[in-house]
């Protein structure tokens, strides 16, 4: 990265201006990071919107079409339409809401799970095969400790 020679040098805080620098070339790695790794997995023929809705289940578990629908900020009506679409396609399946029968949970089919995971092995896989071709051991340290950082800014979360 260009970022080098930005150090103020003890424990100063970074001036605005470098922090601005870093930002800017840091979103852009991450962004192309992000693409290869996308890049790598066959997701079909996915929209982004369908890809986030899977994420989002996947990540916090079944819920109703409106608490999908207001979770990514769309109309119930048109979160239907995109639940209807994965689960004709077998990525989501139905059922009644444990909390409330008459209401339906939208969760993972079996199937989608095991394909979230087979993606995530192959971008898995890609990833460390760029570390060991690209990088050093002493480079690959600097990474890890980077890793640290970045998960610092972001709350560990």
């Amino acid at each position: 990265m260009a970022t080098k020679g930005l150090s103020t040098g003890g424990d100063a805080p970074p001036t605005s201006a470098a922090s601005a620098q870093v930002a800017a070339e840091l979103r852009g790695v991450l962004g192309r990071l992000n693409r290869r790794l996308r890049q790598q997995a066959d997701v079909g023929d996915l929209t982004r919107s369908q890809l986030n809705l899977i994420s989002r289940i996947e990540r916090d578990g079944p819920a109703t079409v409106s608490d999908l629908a207001r979770a990514e900020g769309v109309r119930p009506q048109s979160m239907g339409a995109t639940v209807a679409a994965l689960e004709e396609a077998g990525y989501l399946r139905r059922d009644p809401d444990p909390g409330d029968r008459r209401k339906t949970a939208i969760s993972l089919s079996d199937s989608a799970r095991e394909q979230i995971a087979a993606s995530r092995l192959v971008r898995q896989d890609w990833l460390q095969r760029a570390l060991n071709r690209e990088l050093t051991r002493e480079e690959l340290e600097q990474v890890r400790q980077t890793i640290g950082l970045l998960a610092r800014i972001v709350g560990n979360t």
